[in-house]
C-alpha cells in the first residue's frame, strides 16, 4: 500500500510576504473556532491585497481579473475570534497566465502554520474571460519577489 506523507505545519521563512487580518466574531462557528470557508476568504484577501499594494491589480478598472480554478488547505491548530492571524504569501508555481500561491496562516505568536494551503488564479481579460497569452511584465516582477517554487 502506498502511502502519502500527511501534511505538517510550515514555518514563517517559507513564506515572502505577509498580511493581517483580524478576525471577526461571525468567523468563529457552533464549534468555537474560525469556520474552514472563512480560510478560503483570508487566502483570497491576502493575494489581492498584495497585488493591490503592489500596484498591478485595479479591481475597479483593471482589463485582467484572477479567477479561483482550485485551492486546498491544511489545518493543524484552531483558530478563534478574536485571535489576529498573519497570512503568508510565496509563489510556488508562475505559469504564463496562471499562478499557485502558498498560503499559511500563522498565529501572531508562532512559527509554525496553524493552517496552510494553496490558491490557483488563472488570470483572464475582465471582458471576455479568456487567459492572457501573458502576464504583464510588471505582474510577473511582483510575483518573481514572492515565489519559493515548489
Amino acid at each position: 500500500m502506498n502511502q502519502t506523507a500527511r501534511p505538517q505545519p510550515l514555518t514563517r521563512s517559507q513564506f515572502k510576504a505577509f498580511k493581517l487580518i483580524t478576525t471577526r466574531w461571525s468567523d468563529n462557528d457552533c464549534y468555537g473556532h474560525v469556520n474552514n470557508v472563512v480560510y478560503y476568504s483570508w487566502f483570497d484577501t491576502a493575494v489581492n491585497a498584495y497585488l493591490i499594494e503592489k500596484g498591478v491589480l485595479d479591481i475597479a478598472k483593471g482589463e485582467m481579473i484572477g479567477l479561483v480554478v482550485g485551492s486546498s488547505c491544511n489545518y493543524f491548530e484552531p483558530v478563534a475570534y478574536p485571535q489576529p492571524v498573519d497570512v503568508g504569501i510565496a509563489v510556488n508555481r508562475l505559469g504564463k497566465s496562471s499562478v499557485e500561491y502558498k498560503i499559511g496562516i500563522f498565529m501572531q505568536d508562532s512559527d509554525q502554520s496553524c493552517a496552510w494551503g494553496s490558491f490557483v488564479h488563472v488570470y483572464v481579460f475582465e471582458k471576455t474571460r479568456k487567459p492572457v497569452d501573458q502576464l504583464p511584465d510588471l505582474f510577473k516582477r511582483s510575483l518573481e519577489n514572492i515565489y519559493v517554487g515548489l
